[in-house]
């Protein structure tokens, strides 16, 4: 079984017991937030409705991301970096 699911406005493919990481979401560890189900699918039968609940593990950063602009001839050159805030979810029921 498994479900299209919708958290922190991304859609995922998960079943029970999986864990990914989200866009940063407002709760402390241990919560545990709905999410919003699409579909469902259970041995080839697909439903438009369900329920999921996800555990939140951690809140981290991800890794940094560089980016570098530059504009030839012109001695212009700039150098950012930037590191995503996430949370590591685990889907604990899929109904």
């Amino acid at each position: 079984m498994f479900a299209i699911v919708d958290i922190a406005g991304q859609q995922f493919k998960v079943k029970n017991e999986d864990s990914l990481f989200v866009h940063r979401l407002q709760g402390n560890v241990g919560d545990v937030v709905d999410a919003k189900v699409l579909m469902t699918s259970n041995d080839g039968s697909i439903a438009m409705n369900g329920s999921a609940k996800a555990e939140i593990l951690e809140h981290l950063q991800g890794d940094k991301v560089i980016t570098f602009h530059k504009k030839r001839r012109k001695g212009y050159t700039k150098k950012i970096g930037h590191r995503e805030a996430l949370t590591k979810v685990k889907i604990t029921s899929i109904a």
